[in-house]
């Protein structure tokens, strides 16, 4: 018997023994659907486009015609193959593996990553994927911007690329450090990093820190930092590399460094370019002063409050002790946004600078970054990912704040009261017709809080909403409307996370990961996402 090390979904290292995983009765309408899924991925979405085929999977299928989404470059048409982009397609092939005792699944999950570190890596350590590369799999060539490496918010299942290859990934998590700092006494950092940089030892830099919105050479923004943050603590995690957390919390310090003083406000970023170059500064700096920076702009809270805290604090949870920097950090700037960002009246997120001015509203005096003259700025709803952070900060934490403002949104995404505390006046509604895989995740979150039996209730409502809603010809897709599915989707992923906690064994599901995404020039288009040129297209 062979035992194995993972990272289970509350973020405990435990250790698993494969062959007791005694493989389940799959007759939950939900699994099934799952199940189904993965059948259809498998079958019809990994390469078979050449004389030679690789095990690696599409980025996404016609459910019409099962044939391959593509990319339109230069009237060449591309089919994207992006591994950068399939990691919650790995997560939900390992965890139905887990789930069902069927070792396909995550065979097929291995075949692939274990494919891409020996023909995708280069050899200072980064691959060939992410925001602006990919393999084309009708010619088995990378495609894409070539010179650029970039993660947003991308979180790979680390811990199965080191069970598939350990020295490769540790090769990888060094490199990505390696190409995107650009300067180690200040983490001045950017989120291209070069294909041409040289491989070495990261973590033996110096530091010497820096003042909040220095003049660099990047753009520290920090969906790529967190990345970078999330990637160094995974390393020390897998291999006990102190260094690497150190430098981890230092980038995160970095975030936490720059935040308005008087608010606790931000921040994007931590940096701006050189000669004035902050395209804030410039567009709004005569109106404003010198409030007016790109750090200072808060028009995209998920990032900040989302993403960043949701990881943040799982990181937390997974270091333990180690982690309580990580909490303290994140749960401060939680509550700063339920202050003076979050209007739980009209449930919006306000567009504003850091010092708390209100921009919601506001004309633009001059064209810019920002948009052109006369638009008028505002702000948006919040996330689900929002609130899973909130509902996770206040499980680490016990601040009433973030439960209180988790409780407003949630009311506002139609699943009733979740209760004034966790278990206590809960009225939730058990009769709502929310579908959204990100809004499970977070009522999963919810469950850990409390075993009141209205949570778990609720949980499997939005499952078989997700299952009558979002499950359309064996895949699925935002509505039956869409046309393009993608392979590496949230929800199955979301449901096997669901199954796991209805068991009372969540570490069988690993905690999910970013969507992945490709950014670049489309015919007929102009320069833009794949989730827009593909995954957006409706009949």
């Amino acid at each position: 018997m062979m035992n194995r090390v993972q990272l289970c979904s509350t973020g405990l290292l435990v250790a698993a023994m494969l062959v007791c995983i005694a493989p389940a009765q799959a007759d939950n309408h939900r699994i099934e659907a799952v199940r189904t899924f993965a059948e259809n991925v498998l079958e019809h979405g990994r390469d078979t486009l050449r004389d030679e085929p690789t095990p690696l999977f599409v980025d996404g299928l016609n459910v019409d015609t099962l044939e391959p989404v593509r990319w339109v470059h230069d009237g060449q048409e591309w089919i994207p193959s992006n591994l950068a982009s399939h990691q919650n397609l790995f997560r939900t092939l390992v965890g139905l593996t887990n789930l069902t005792g069927d070792q396909e699944y995550r065979q097929a999950a291995h075949d692939a990553m274990a494919w891409g570190f020996e023909h995708l890596q280069h050899e200072n350590g980064l691959m060939y994927w992410g925001g602006h590369r990919f393999i084309d799999l009708a010619t088995g060539e990378a495609v894409g911007e070539g010179y650029r490496h970039e993660f947003k918010n991308h979180f790979p299942y680390y811990e199965f690329m080191w069970e598939v290859n350990p020295e490769a990934t540790r090769r990888f998590l060094d490199a990505f450090w390696n190409a995107h700092i650009m300067d180690w006494s200040t983490l001045d950092m950017n989120r291209h990093g070069a294909y041409e940089t040289e491989f070495e030892d990261p973590w033996t830099h110096s530091w010497e820190g820096s003042e909040p919105f220095f003049e660099g050479r990047g753009l520290t923004f920090i969906n790529t930092g967190t990345d970078l943050i999330y990637s160094a603590a995974i390393q020390y995690v897998l291999t006990g590399e102190e260094r690497a957390l150190e430098w981890s919390k230092r980038l995160a310090e970095q975030y936490v460094n720059a935040r308005h003083p008087e608010t606790g406000l931000g921040v994007y970023q931590f940096s701006q370019l050189r000669d004035g170059r902050d395209r804030a500064k410039v567009q709004f700096g005569p109106e404003w002063g010198d409030v007016a920076l790109e750090g200072w702009m808060l028009r995209a809270p998920n990032s900040i409050y989302g993403a960043n805290g949701r990881i943040q604090l799982q990181l937390a949870e997974m270091l333990g002790e180690e982690g309580e920097e990580f909490v303290q950090w994140t749960v401060d700037g939680l509550r700063a946004w339920a202050e003076y960002g979050y209007d739980a009246e009209e449930n919006t997120n306000r567009i504003m600078w850091a010092d708390g001015t209100d921009l919601t509203g506001y004309e633009i005096k001059r064209d810019g970054y920002y948009g052109d003259e006369g638009r008028v700025l505002s702000g948006g709803r919040p996330s689900a990912e929002m609130i899973e952070a909130y509902l996770l900060g206040y499980r680490l934490s016990g601040d009433e704040t973030l439960w209180e403002t988790a409780r407003a949104m949630s009311r506002h995404r139609g699943v009733g009261d979740i209760g004034s505390s966790p278990g206590v006046d809960v009225d939730v509604d058990l009769e709502t017709d929310n579908s959204d895989p990100i809004m499970l995740h977070a009522v999963l979150e919810l469950c850990r809080s409390s075993d009141h039996q209205d949570y778990r209730a609720l949980a499997e409502r939005i499952g078989d909403n997700i299952v009558e809603q979002r499950f359309h010809n064996g895949f699925f897709l935002p509505s039956s409307e869409h046309i393009n599915a993608r392979v590496s989707a949230h929800e199955p992923l979301a449901l096997l996370a669901l199954e796991a906690t209805l068991r009372g064994e969540p570490e069988l599901v690993a905690m999910r990961g970013g969507t992945g995404f490709f950014h670049g020039p489309h015919d007929g288009i102009g320069r833009t996402y794949d989730s827009r040129a593909i995954f957006n297209v409706r009949r």
